[in-house]
C-alpha cells in the first residue's frame, strides 16, 4: 500500500526558513532576491556564508584545537591533572611533573592519530561529493551540492538527484521519483510554474527526490535542514540502527566502565582505611582506572578504519562512512545486476527484426525515433539503437511522451510524421506484448491470438538462451492526437524486436570463483528476462537452476521469501521494489548483504542493504544512497576492497582483545596486591608510564598483517567470545603476576622501590608478549607481524629493561635490578608467553563469529 501524495507547498523566504505564504513564481523571485538567470559567483559565495552549507547535518570542521580539546574530556584525565596540580602545591614537584608529562604525551598521541584520521575522512568525502550543474555568472558550472544557496538556478536531467527544494522554471516531460517523501512508487509528473498563478505541488521539486525522466531548470528556494526532506531527517535523526560492531564497542565500553568503577571504589576505600595518605590513594585509584580503561579505543578504532579507508581509496574504493568498512569486511552475500558488472556493459544492437524474425529497417526506424526523442535517463540500449540507425529519420516531430517506469517496463513517444500521429512503444517483451492485440507480419496486420503469443514466448526463450537481450517495438495510430498518457498504451500493434548482445567480461568466472572462496555468495538481481539471466549465469559459472521471477516473488509473503531467498541464485524480471524485498529478506535471514548498483532503479536496494555499493559514473541518486563508491565498475576492485575491509576489521578486533586481556589481568593483580602489601605495588606515575608505553605498540596495530585464513572468511564481532578471551587471558596474567609477587617478596625479599621496579618491568614485558601471541590465530612464530609493530614493540621492550638504569630512574621511583632478579623475570615472562600460546590454541584469540567459506548458495 502506498501513501497518499502530500499536498505540501513550501513557503519561501530570503531567510531560508522563515514563513511566507506560498505564492506565484514572480513573488518567489522577489522574496529570495533572485532572477531566472541565476546568481553571480560573488553573490553565491556571500549567500553561502549567510545560509551555511546545503547539508542536513553540517559536519564540524576538523580544527586542531577541537580535536586536542576532545582528548581532555575524560573525567579520569582531569582527575589526574588536578591531583598533579595538588602535588605541585604540596611540594611534590617531581611527581607532579611526571604525571603531567605522561598525561599530555598520551593525549598528544591520541590527538595526532585522531586528527590524521579525521582529515583522511574529510578528503574522501570531498572525492565522492555529489555535484550539480548550476548557472553561475550566466554560464553552467559543476557545483558541489553542499555549495548551493537559495537563488541558484540548477539544471536537471534523468538520473539527477534533486539537491534542494526548488520551483520549476522550465520542464520537459519531467517525471520525478518522490518515494522518499511520499511513499508513492510511481513517478510524479511535473510542470513549469506560471509567472503569475499560485504555485502547485506539480511546480515544485524537493531535496531527496530524483529525476526519473525529462529535463528541467529549477530555482532553488530552500537548502539544508530548511527543506521538507531536512525536516523529516531532523525528526528521525539518531534512529539509524547501529552496526553490529558499533553496538559491540558500546556494550564493551559499558562493561569495562562498570568493572572499573567497582574495582577503583573498593581500592580507594580500602587504601584510605589502611591509613595510607589520601593524595597517594587518590592518585593510585585514578591511575588504576586509567590503566583499566582502554582509553585509546576510540582513537585506535578510528585510526584503523581510516587506514583501511586510505588503502581502499588506493585500490579504487572510496568510503563515504568509516563504519561501512566493518560491514564490507563482514559481507557474506553480494547482490548485483549483471549489466556492466558481470558483462562488459558495451551493449551492441545485433539485429532489428520484424515479428517473423526477419531483418527490418522499419522496426529500427521506429526504435530510433523512440530512443532519440525520449527525455528520460540516458541508457546504453538507446545509445546502441541510435548508433545502429545512423542518421535521424527526417519528417518526424515529437508531440508527447509517456515516461518509463519500472512497473510498466516500457516507454512511449507520440510523434507526428508521414504516417500521421503515431504512438511508438518500446520496452520489455512481456509488458509490450500484454498491451498488443495485433501483430504486423510483413505489413499485414494479424490478430495476436493466444497461440501466436505462445509462439512469440518460445522465440524469446530461444533468443535468451543464445544470450540476446530482447526489447519489443509496437505502434498505434493516434489521428489528431497531441497528448498521450498511460491509458493510450492499449491495442498496440507488435512491429518486431531488437536483439542486443552484451557478452560476459573476460575473466569474470575466475573473479566470481575467488569471491566464493572468500565466503561471499553472489546473487543476480536483474530486470532482464529469465532466459538471458540464466544464459549469463551458466556462462560465468553460476547455477541457473535456482531462479525466481518477479511474478513468482510477488506471490510470496515476506516470511516465505525469507525462508527461500538463501536458496535462490537468480532473481529475474524484478522491479526496484522487488529488489528491495529480496535485500530485506536476506537480512532477515541473518545475512550481511551488499548490493552493487549504478542506476536510479537501484537506489531503494542500495539503501536497504547493509552495505550499498555504487560506482563513480553512477547516477547521482545511486551514489547518494551508497556507502562506498567504486572508481571502476569491476568486481575485482570490490574483492580487493573486501579484503582490505576485513584487514581493518581484524586489526580492530586485535586491539580490543589484546588490551582488554592485558589491562584486566594487570590491574586486577595490582588492585588485590594493594590491599595486602604494606606499600603500593606501583606508584601512580609508574602505572601511567606503564600504560603509555604499552599503548605505543597497540597504536601500530592498524599497520599489522592479518592471516590469510582470516581474510577468507566473513565475520562479525562475537561479544561473548571476547568476554571468554578477556577472562581467560586475564586470569593467566594474574596467575603469573601472583608468581612474580611471591618471587619478589619471599625469594628476593625486595623493598618497595625494588618491588615496584621489578613488577613494572615484568608487567610491561608481558603486555608486549601478549601482543605477539594474540595478534594471530597461528603459532606466534608462524605469522610475521608488520615492520612498524615489530620495531615499536622492540623499542618499548628495550625501554622497559634499561629505564631503571637511566638518570631518570630516581625521579620515576625505579631502582636498578640485580642480575639474578632480571633473569628470573625473563624466565617468568617466557613461561607466561608459552602458557598464553597454549591457551590460545584452546579458546582462540581475537576470533569474530565466522562461518566457513562456501561457494554459491548459502
Amino acid at each position: 500500500m502506498t501513501k497518499k501524495r502530500s499536498n505540501f507547498v513550501p513557503t519561501m523566504s530570503a531567510e531560508n526558513g522563515s514563513r511566507l505564504p506560498a505564492s506565484s513564481l514572480a513573488n518567489c523571485l522577489h522574496a529570495i532576491d533572485a532572477t531566472i538567470a541565476g546568481l553571480s559567483s560573488v553573490e553565491a559565495a556571500r549567500r553561502l556564508r549567510r545560509f551555511g552549507p546545503n547539508v542536513l547535518h553540517a559536519p564540524a570542521a576538523t580544527l586542531p584545537l577541537t580535536v586536542l580539546a576532545n582528548q581532555f574530556r575524560s573525567p579520569l584525565v582531569l582527575i589526574l591533572l588536578a591531583a598533579a596540580a595538588l602535588s605541585l602545591a604540596l611540594g611534590e614537584s617531581g611527581e607532579a611533573l611526571i604525571i603531567a608529562v605522561i598525561v599530555f604525551a598520551s593525549s598528544g598521541l591520541g590527538f595526532f592519530q585522531e586528527y590524521r584520521a579525521s582529515s583522511t575522512l574529510e578528503a574522501l568525502q570531498r572525492r565522492v561529493a555529489i555535484r550539480v550543474k548550476a548557472m553561475r555568472g550566466g554560464t553552467p558550472q559543476d557545483v558541489a551540492t553542499a555549495d548551493l544557496v537559495p537563488g541558484d538556478l540548477i539544471i536537471l536531467a534523468g538520473g539527477s538527484l534533486i539537491p534542494a527544494d526548488a520551483v520549476l522554471l522550465e520542464a520537459s516531460d519531467l517525471h520525478v521519483e518522490e518515494a522518499a517523501l511520499t511513499g508513492e512508487s510511481f513517478p510524479a509528473a511535473k510542470a513549469a510554474a506560471s509567472a503569475t498563478l499560485a504555485l502547485a505541488e506539480e511546480n515544485l521539486v524537493h531535496m531527496g527526490t530524483s529525476v526519473r525522466s525529462g529535463t528541467a531548470r529549477a530555482l532553488v528556494l530552500r537548502t539544508g535542514s530548511a527543506t521538507q526532506f531536512g525536516a523529516i531527517a531532523e525528526a528521525v535523526a539518531g534512529l539509524e540502527p547501529e552496526t553490529s560492531f558499533a553496538k559491540g564497542v558500546r556494550r564493551f565500553g559499558l562493561m569495562m566502565t562498570q568493572i572499573m568503577m567497582v574495582i577503583v571504589t573498593l581500592v580507594l576505600v580500602a587504601n584510605v582505611l589502611l591509613g595510607r595518605p589520601l593524595l597517594d590513594s587518590l592518585l593510585f585509584a585514578a591511575a588504576l582506572a586509567v590503566g583499566l580503561t582502554p582509553e585509546l579505543l576510540p582513537a585506535v578504532v578510528t585510526v584503523t578504519l581510516a587506514r583501511g579507508a586510505r588503502k581502499l581509496a588506493g585500490a579504487g574504493v572510496l568510503v563515504k562512512r568509516l563504519v561501512a568498512i566493518e560491514n564490507l569486511g563482514a559481507m557474506n552475500v553480494l547482490c548485483t545486476d549483471k549489466t556492466g558488472t558481470l558483462t562488459e556493459g558495451d551493449i551492441r544492437l545485433e539485429q532489428a527484426v520484424d515479428a517473423l524474425g526477419k531483418r527490418s529497417d522499419e522496426v529500427l526506424k521506429f526504435a530510433a525515433l523512440n530512443a532519440g526523442l525520449q527525455m528520460g535517463l540516458p541508457n546504453p540500449l538507446d545509445t546502441a539503437i541510435i548508433g545502429a540507425a545512423g542518421a535521424e529519420a527526417a519528417g518526424y516531430s515529437k508531440l508527447g511522451e509517456i515516461a518509463y517506469d519500472f512497473e510498466r517496463k516500457r516507454l512511449s513517444v507520440l510523434v507526428d510524421g508521414p504516417e500521421g500521429s503515431m504512438l511508438i512503444c518500446k520496452g520489455a517483451v512481456a509488458e509490450v506484448l500484454a498491451s498488443c492485440d495485433r501483430v504486423s507480419d510483413a505489413g499485414h496486420l494479424q490478430k495476436l491470438t493466444t497461440g501466436r503469443r505462445k509462439e512469440e514466448e518460445l522465440r524469446l526463450a530461444q533468443w535468451g538462451a543464445e544470450g540476446f537481450r530482447v526489447l519489443a517495438v509496437a505502434t498505434k495510430p493516434m489521428p489528431g492526437g497531441t497528448e498521450c498518457g498511460v491509458a493510450d498504451e492499449i491495442r498496440l500493434t507488435l512491429m518486431g524486436y531488437l536483439l542486443f548482445a552484451d557478452p560476459p567480461k573476460p575473466g569474470i568466472a575466475e573473479t566470481i570463483a575467488a569471491i566464493g572462496q572468500r565466503g561471499i555468495a553472489l546473487k543476480i538481481l536483474t530486470g532482464d528476462n529469465r532466459y538471458v539471466a540464466a544464459h549469463v549465469a551458466d556462462t560465468i559459472g553460476l547455477s541457473s537452476t535456482a531462479t525466481m521471477t518477479g511474478a513468482e516473488l510477488t506471490k510470496l509473503s515476506d516470511r516465505m521469501l525469507a525462508r527461500r531467498v538463501s536458496h535462490i541464485d537468480i532473481f529475474a524480471e524484478v522491479n526496484p521494489d522487488q529488489k528491495e524485498r529480496v535485500i530485506a529478506a536476506l537480512r532477515r535471514s541473518h545475512k550481511v548483504v551488499g548490493y552493487l548498483g549504478d542506476g536510479i532503479n537501484d537506489a531503494p536496494a542500495l539503501r536497504a542493504a547493509d552495505i550499498g555499493i555504487s560506482i563513480d559514473t553512477a547516477v547521482d541518486a545511486a551514489k547518494a544512497a551508497a556507502d562506498i563508491v567504486l572508481l571502476k565498475h569491476d568486481l575485482k576492485v570490490l574483492l580487493e576492497g573486501v579484503l582490505i575491509g576485513r584487514t581493518a576489521f581484524g586489526n580492530t578486533l586485535k586491539y580490543i582483545a589484546i588490551t582488554t586481556s592485558a589491562n584486566l589481568g594487570n590491574m586486577i593483580s595490582m588492585a588485590i596486591a594493594s590491599l595486602f602489601l604494606p606499600f603500593l605495588p606501583l606508584l601512580a606515575k609508574q602505572i601511567l608510564m606503564n600504560n603509555f608505553l604499552s599503548d605505543l605498540p597497540l597504536m601500530a596495530i592498524s599497520s599489522d598483517r592479518v592471516d590469510a585464513e582470516v581474510l577468507e572468511r566473513s565475520g562479525r564481532w562475537d561479544f561473548s567470545h571476547l568476554i571468554r578471551v578477556m577472562l581467560g587471558f586475564g586470569l593467566v596474567s594474574s596467575l603469573f603476576d601472583a608468581l612474580t609477587f611471591a618471587l619478589l617478596l619471599f625469594v628476593f625479599r625486595t623493598d618497595a622501590s625494588l618491588f615496584q621496579t621489578a613488577w613494572f618491568v615484568e608487567s610491561l614485558l608481558t603486555e608486549l608478549i601478549i601482543v605477539g601471541v594474540m595478534r594471530t590465530q597461528k603459532p606466534f612464530y608462524a605469522s610475521s607481524a608488520s615492520g612498524l609493530l615489530v620495531s615499536t614493540s622492540v623499542a618499548v621492550g628495550i625501554i622497559a629493561v634499561v629505564l631503571p638504569y637511566l638518570p631518570l630512574a630516581a625521579t620515576t621511583g625505579f631502582h636498578p635490578l640485580p642480575l639474578p632478579l632480571t633473569l628470573s623475570l625473563v624466565a617468568i615472562v617466557t613461561a607466561y608467553g608459552i602458557s598464553s600460546e597454549l591457551l590460545k590454541r584452546k579458546i582462540g584469540a581475537f576470533e569474530s563469529h565466522r562461518s566457513p567459506p562456501r561457494r554459491g548458495r548459502i
